[in-house]
């Protein structure tokens, strides 16, 4: 085989990694290397893995976003070649927001962006080698696609669990969209900081909260980081209590008057119930329903004007702890304790969310952090009723609630009693409440799916379409521009939303304008990449028996609540209707760390500003200097490590420099695009790499020095396989016991670690194997030797371990027919078997011995493990760095430890 057939370079001793990884990724096209058959073999086992699919931006892709997709494709590769059935496909989350604003700003449409950017996302996954069967690619903006997803929601609105409702929601102006509360932070859009507020407006929202308990006692069934699931199980927010009805006094009632309206009453849900006697005051949230009715004539305006206000912030930053400032207003009106019959005042207050159980709570100051700071805002009455430091109930010999003495009882105890005593006598019953939201499920944009919903054109009475007329299919238009008054630009496109009668020409529907959010199309996609040319149904009910649930999920911490929860919901409904088979999708989730940029050197050097006004200064004109620091960025070559992780400038040792990598941005400057990196090293060298810098789930600062040596590691195992030709047959040479032992230990550890996805680990073993090999003299025997070498290594660099193996196929043939051959058709080791160790090689035949002269170690002797003490003994004498200890000595004694130590005691 020439130079130029190899892609080896004989003057520098590298190979071409450029020609051999064009070379390969055409094979595995043009030969379909990794097609999933659309009919497999069920009775060999399956491996479903999974990325989270990318939303396509126009960005591209930076170094940090192949790390997950790297992972998912060792696993596959390696499970292939342990005979499992492997399901690995791609596709595109592209409705939603970006390309929508991006049309916006710059005139390209959606349509014609999101089909651009795929492309270059395809391109750049590609030129990484990653084994996706591109048969199946997905992409959500695709009416084909789509059609499914308003089938689904037919089905949700079929069963009840999509409902139209006139609720506040949060509305974003420059945006022009309504976004769910994970969407905002801190009154904010997390898509582009943009401010919103809370405005009321029709909207589809979905019941997700009818699927809180089985979303929550289901994630038992999951194996999912514990962060993870703790995060779900917050954001669901099970808490079991009780509901009291409190009835509000008349609006004639006078202050001595005890007597309720019984046509108002305010309905709480508390936790602790054994805290009745503590409350002092009752809070509204601004949310809460025909809230004006509950103000007196006095009150009702100021009321009004604060629940506006209130309405504005976003619910984090109302129930955010940076916000000391508790804000509130007083109704005019009182309520009467079910219990005490105490009149307690009624207000209205925004750290309480009409979302979260009735909208109202009982406030009782003496014993709850937030309620406390509210009372000592506007001075209200704080009153104890448990001794927090014993855990006891006080003052609680009175005769109200049948009799019940609870002084000096432990307060859970007395919760437990109260409440069955509460039950009893008909003022409370008990109740499970839950902090999940129902779902808001529209968006007034554009780019989405339409919903498969019609109005009637008089009545506005809605009607679901016929599942046969789907998909309503998105339409082409350049106006998509919010209309600003909350109506989707789809409202504009007149001759879509009339449907009209044929006979008399008349409107007589009207189609919805909203669309669906981006969620939508990402909640079940990895069902239809297991049927995905499938026209008369969602998915086969068989395919999805074969490879449901997914075997492995790997993606960003971020979409723990959002993504995650969503198609859960969505999963458990499908699975209620028969479609599929498993109560959960995703068995196994695996949550890969954020690579930061490089490491950023910095210093601060002192900088004497203009003088300014300094007062009583000594300088004649009255000003003084003020000293001011900045920090200036240092070249790492200009930089040196001390101690630890002291990093001082090279040019002066008394100056300490910070060493400190950053998220990857635009603004930053240290964005790395890996098609550079490709460039430069290769794929092969930056999947390694990606994998090597530390464990998959940890933060990880980048180094393209770091590539740079995965590089030249390529290169030496390279060298080894390929480099010479002039080699000894297996027939001619067996490979050592010792030899055998490094190997059988090289497969043994990728085996584990990459199993176990510990894939720095299962690198450094094969670097250390390579160490090893470079080591032994030739002539050996390559075939049995390097080949399981070159197998191990393929998920993890796969081109040139492809190229390798074409060397190491040569070879064979030579040694079968004994004839040389300049090349061979190429052949993939994709599904070639993955070697197996044998444990009696795993044991070492050779010894270290620690040698020393008078107990001082003077050197170290490997030597056959079955050598007995004379011939330990000779051998260490011998070594050169013992042997001029010795030299001239008298050895009074010989000390010999099997297996550890000799020792020479010396005169």
């Amino acid at each position: 085989m020439s130079a130029s057939e190899t892609g080896t370079s004989r003057m520098d001793h590298t190979y071409d990694f450029l020609a051999v990884e064009r070379k390969w990724q055409a094979f595995w096209e043009r030969e379909q290397t990794f097609r999933t058959p659309d009919d497999v073999d069920t009775s060999r086992p399956k491996f479903y893995i999974l990325d989270m699919f990318p939303y396509p931006s126009g960005a591209g892709l930076h170094v940090g976003h192949p790390e997950g997709y790297t992972a998912t494709d060792i696993l596959a590769r390696y499970k292939r070649m342990r005979g499992f059935n492997v399901l690995h496909p791609m596709g595109w989350d592209a409705f939603g927001l970006p390309a929508e604003q991006f049309a916006l700003d710059t005139g390209i449409h959606p349509a014609v962006a999101t089909e651009r950017n795929i492309h270059r996302f395809r391109k750049q996954l590609q030129s990484l080698g990653f084994s996706y069967d591109w048969q199946r690619e997905l992409n959500t903006t695709s009416p084909e696609y789509y059609r499914w997803t308003q089938w689904i929601f037919l089905q949700l609105y079929k069963k009840g669990l999509a409902y139209q409702a006139e609720v506040p929601v949060n509305w974003c102006p420059a945006l022009g969209t309504v976004l769910a509360n994970e969407e905002v932070i801190d009154g904010r859009s997390e898509r582009g900081g943009h401010p919103v507020v809370r405005k009321p407006m029709r909207q589809w929202v979905l019941r997700i909260t009818a699927y809180a308990e089985r979303l929550l006692e289901d994630l038992e069934l999951l194996d999912w980081p514990e962060n993870v699931k703790e995060m779900q199980r917050n954001w669901i927010g099970r808490s079991e209590g009780v509901e009291l009805t409190f009835q509000v006094e008349s609006m004639t009632s006078n202050e001595n008057d005890t007597n309720a309206d019984s046509s108002q009453q305010i309905t709480v849900f508390t936790t602790r119930p054994e805290t009745i006697t503590g409350v002092t005051y009752i809070v509204l949230a601004p949310e809460f329903p025909n809230l004006d009715s509950f103000a007196s004539d006095h009150q009702r305006e100021d009321v009004v004007r604060y629940v506006e206000q209130a309405l504005q912030r976003s619910d984090r930053e109302r129930l955010g702890t940076e916000s000391k400032l508790k804000t509130g207003i007083f109704t005019g009106r009182f309520a009467l304790n079910p219990v005490t019959k105490e009149r307690v005042p009624i207000w209205v207050a925004d750290y309480v969310l009409g979302g979260y159980g009735t909208g109202a709570i009982m406030a009782v100051p003496g014993h709850d952090a937030r309620d406390l700071a509210f009372a000592e805002t506007f001075n209200l009455p704080v009153k104890a009723v448990i001794d927090e430091n014993a855990g006891r109930m006080i003052g609680w010999k009175s005769t109200w609630l049948g009799g019940l003495d609870l002084d000096g009882v432990p307060f859970e105890e007395a919760r437990a009693r109260i409440t069955e005593a509460l039950e009893q006598l008909g003022i409370g019953q008990r109740k499970i409440n839950y902090k999940l939201r129902d779902w808001l499920f529209s968006r007034q944009r554009y780019w989405g799916e339409p919903f498969p919903i019609i109005f009637d054109a008089e009545t506005g009475e809605p009607f679901p379409l016929d599942e046969a007329s789907l998909p309503v299919e998105l339409p082409r238009t350049d106006s998509i521009r919010p209309s600003g008054d909350g109506r989707s630009p789809l409202a504009n496109v007149t001759d879509w939303v009339e449907l009209r009668d044929p006979n008399s020409g008349q409107v007589r529907y009207l189609r919805e304008t909203n669309t669906m959010p981006q969620w939508a199309g990402s909640c079940w996609y990895y069902l239809r990449f297991i049927d995905n040319k499938n026209v008369e149904r969602l998915v086969d009910p068989e395919k999805e028996r074969y490879w449901m649930p997914v075997d492995l999920y790997v993606g960003g911490v971020e979409h723990a609540v959002l993504h995650l929860l969503y198609a859960r919901f969505w999963h458990k409904v499908l699975y209620d209707l028969g479609v599929v088979s498993t109560p959960e999708p995703f068995q196994r989730l695996v949550n890969q760390g954020m690579i930061l940029g490089e490491v950023e050197f910095t210093y601060r050097r002192q900088r004497q500003c203009e003088n300014v006004s300094g007062g009583n200064s000594p300088h004649s004109n009255g000003t003084s200097p003020i000293e001011q620091y900045e920090e200036v960025r240092v070249p790492a070559d200009q930089v040196e490590k001390q101690s630890g992780d002291r990093y001082v400038l090279k040019a002066d040792p008394n100056i300490e420099v910070s060493a400190r990598a950053h998220k990857m941005s635009k603004s930053r400057g240290n964005v790395v695009n890996p098609d550079d990196i490709v460039q430069l090293y290769g794929a092969d060298a930056l999947r390694c790499y990606l994998m090597f810098m530390g464990p998959l789930d940890q933060v990880k600062p980048w180094s393209t020095q770091g590539v740079n040596g995965m590089r030249r590691f390529l290169d030496r195992a390279w060298r080894l396989v390929c480099e010479d030709d002039d080699f000894v047959t297996e027939r001619e040479v067996q490979p050592t016991r010792e030899q055998l032992r490094i190997l059988h230990t090289l497969i043994k550890r990728v085996t584990e670690d990459t199993e176990a996805l510990r894939f720095n680990t299962a690198i450094a073993a094969m670097m250390e194997f390579v160490n090893e090999a470079n080591k032994w003299k030739a002539p050996w025997a390559r075939g049995r030797l390097l080949a399981p070498f070159v197998l191990v290594l393929s998920p993890y660099a796969p081109h040139v371990s492809e190229e390798m193996w074409q060397t190491i196929r040569r070879r064979a043939h030579l040694h079968e027919r004994g004839e040389s051959i300049a090349s061979l058709p190429p052949r993939s080791l994709a599904y070639e078997p993955w070697p197996t160790y044998d444990p009696q090689y795993l044991v070492s035949d050779m010894v270290t011995y620690a040698v020393q002269v008078n107990g001082k170690l003077r050197g170290t002797l490997d030597i056959d493990a079955s050598a007995d003490r004379e011939a330990v003994l000779a051998a260490a004498r011998e070594l050169g760095t013992v042997a001029s200890y010795l030299r001239g000595k008298q050895i009074v004694r010989e000390i010999f430890v099997p297996g550890k130590i000799t020792n020479f005691v010396v005169k």
